[in-house]
């Protein structure tokens, strides 16, 4: 047989012959049909399509006992007992199921677009006497899916006071539910048996905060997961509403007439606040080419102020507010403008001229008073330390020589 299918060359004419010759093998030995390999459970998510395959063997030309006719492969919802189709024909009145004979042995049952209730178990029947079959599940999986009628939305509540968060979800298997903050803060827990206890994810549906502070504002994330992709998420703002708090780093700032200085507030706030600029006589400041005003958000509810004073002048020395206000309360914070003066420093220059005309004056001032005429006596020099006549002294020293001798002379008169 081998050496015929060579002569034939190997191709599809001298298989199918092989295949011919077994048939004819298996009906003279009356072989039953057997399934070659066992039906797989398949799990497949919503939507996707499905496919069973079943794989007889020696079920051409089998005689069903007390029938003319041939064996046949059936496939039977096995919970409900329901024939889907026998052979290539499809019985249910389902669209979405067909069958496929690819091969003289192969059968596959295809599922298109599956739905939850296609769930269960099928069968592969071949109606052998006994009945022959071998069965597997169909899992149909549905990714999670947020609820959102049963979820919370974004809310507000007053600072110390309490906020319940629910997320729902569906899903199949049943989806775990993951809260965490998006800016990767701490979820705070309170009046629990441990007290007061941080986290930075929380699992359950529901998240109870109490006496909620500032620092608890912000976007809490609701995740839904259950193995099935993808996982989903919902975004609940967290809005603590307070009174407008206002610090100032520096109450009082000093500089020199004719720079530039910059004045600074920070702003606490909830809802967001009007912030503005007054001088303390309530004049309120605009932005113009002495003044510019700035805002920097530092956080949900935190706000850094600028006032930018160009050329100051004397008139704009004095007392400045800042002040914030919202729907529950306002705050203020005060600042005082000074003049700094600057030390007032001289060039080399200067220095030298002055020094110059300070020796000057104390040589013009030790040249004043009575002068004798002629040279100095020669009983003058022991006073003034001398051995003899003044010849060969330094040239500068006779002045003021004379003016001593000129005042020990007034005195002994």
């Amino acid at each position: 047989m081998a050496a015929g299918a060579q002569a034939m060359g190997g191709g599809p004419l001298a298989r199918l012959l092989i295949l011919a010759i077994l048939h004819v093998n298996f009906v003279a030995l009356g072989l039953e049909p057997d399934f070659l390999y066992p039906l797989e459970n398949v799990t497949i998510a919503q939507g996707r399509d499905a496919m069973f395959t079943c794989v007889v063997n020696n079920l051409g030309g089998y005689r069903v006992s007390g029938d003319s006719a041939t064996a046949r492969v059936a496939w039977i919802k096995a919970d409900t007992k329901a024939i889907l189709a026998i052979h290539e024909h499809v019985i249910t009145n389902n669209a979405r199921l067909s069958v496929t004979h690819n091969d003289y042995n192969t059968w596959t049952l295809n599922i298109r677009g599956v739905k939850r209730e296609d769930r269960g178990q099928y069968m592969c029947q071949v109606n052998t006497d006994p009945m022959k079959m071998q069965t597997a599940f169909l899992e149909v999986v549905i990714p999670p899916d947020i609820v959102y009628e049963e979820t919370s939305g974004d809310m507000m509540v007053p600072e110390g006071g309490s906020a319940k968060l629910v997320c729902k979800a569906r899903g199949y298997p049943p989806p775990k539910i993951v809260w965490r903050r998006e800016d990767g803060g701490d979820i705070i827990s309170r009046g629990g048996p441990q007290g007061k206890t941080k986290v930075t994810s929380l699992e359950g549906e529901i998240v109870n905060l109490t006496k909620v502070t500032r620092s608890e504002m912000g976007a809490y994330l609701c995740i839904a997961a259950n193995g099935v992709p993808p996982s989903v998420s919902k975004r609940i703002m967290l809005h603590v509403h307070f009174h407008p708090l206002v610090q100032v780093p520096n109450q009082l700032v000093g500089a020199p007439t004719g720079t530039d200085v910059t004045l600074q507030c920070h702003v606490e706030a909830s809802p967001k606040a009007i912030n503005y600029w007054t001088r303390e006589n309530g004049e309120m400041i605009i932005s113009n080419e002495k003044y510019h005003m700035s805002e920097i958000n530092r956080s949900a509810y935190s706000v850094q102020m600028k006032l930018v004073i160009r050329n100051i002048q004397r008139s704009d020395l004095g007392g400045y507010k800042c002040i914030s206000k919202n729907s529950i309360g306002d705050a203020e914070g005060n600042i005082r403008l000074y003049e700094m003066e600057l030390p007032n420093r001289k060039s080399g220059d200067e220095d030298d001229r002055d020094i110059s005309s300070e020796e000057s004056n104390d040589v013009r001032s030790g040249l004043q008073g009575p002068l004798r005429e002629g040279g100095p006596r020669a009983e003058d020099a022991g006073f003034l330390g001398g051995g003899g006549p003044l010849a060969g002294s330094a040239p500068h020293t006779a002045p003021h020589a004379i003016f001593l001798i000129s005042a020990f002379a007034l005195a002994a008169c």
